[in-house]
């Protein structure tokens, strides 16, 4: 999977990973972080999800890092916000307020753009990956995150063999095998979603689950 795909994607409008409104699961877990007011937070895989500024209104500064310039520049002409650019060496960075998309390679970021995140909010990225794609993700992108970084993950558990992804089923021993050597990881929530989701039934899917969990670094 290489970023011709997610080019091709977001090109064609197949999307189906965003949503309209807030996620749900943020609204109910985000609180138990505990985050002080003007803490940065990192949204890897942005996307243009209204999530972001959802977490701007709590009063975050939001840093995200989205690969297609379609998503970033439809995140901001959906909020009706002009974003002022700047080149680095990491990719075009927009501004637009309390948020920050960098439009570039996630694995490419520079260390110090991370420095200063206390928090970092993954509902569609890890998912989003292979499961050679996500060991690189976890050891190269989390472990750039500062010590005392705290975090929201949110998976999708499935029959993979029902399904070809993305997204990609994550089993919780393999997030622990991910994370367990720099991260704290709780289980704070697991809900069977099946009936809510008709595409992965009519994909042939038996059972569907999402999971919440809590990291700290």
């Amino acid at each position: 999977m290489d970023a011709d795909f997610w080019h091709q994607r977001w090109q064609q409008g197949r999307i189906g990973f965003h949503q309209e409104q807030p996620m749900p699961l943020l609204l109910s877990h985000w609180p138990s972080l505990a985050l002080p007011a003007g803490s940065q937070v990192f949204v890897p895989l942005a996307g243009k999800s209204v999530d972001m500024a959802w977490l701007a209104a709590q009063g975050h500064r939001v840093l995200g890092v989205e690969l297609s310039p379609l998503a970033v520049e439809q995140f901001f002409a959906a909020h009706g916000w002009v974003p002022g650019i700047r080149e680095a060496v990491d990719g075009r960075h927009y501004r637009a307020g309390d948020i920050e998309l960098i439009c570039g390679d996630a694995f490419a970021l520079e260390p110090a753009s991370l420095a200063d995140c206390a928090a970092v909010y993954d509902r569609a990225a890890l998912i989003a990956l292979p499961h050679a794609m996500r060991r690189r993700y976890a050891r190269e992108l989390y472990a750039a995150l500062p010590p005392g970084c705290r975090g929201l993950l949110i998976t999708l558990e499935y029959p993979q063999r029902e399904k070809q992804g993305p997204p990609f089923s994550v089993p919780e021993a393999e997030v622990r095998e991910l994370f367990a050597d720099r991260w704290r990881v709780t289980v704070l929530a697991r809900h069977d979603i099946l009936l809510r989701e008709p595409g992965f039934v009519a994909e042939g899917v038996t059972a569907l689950s999402t999971v919440v969990y809590r990291l700290e670094r």
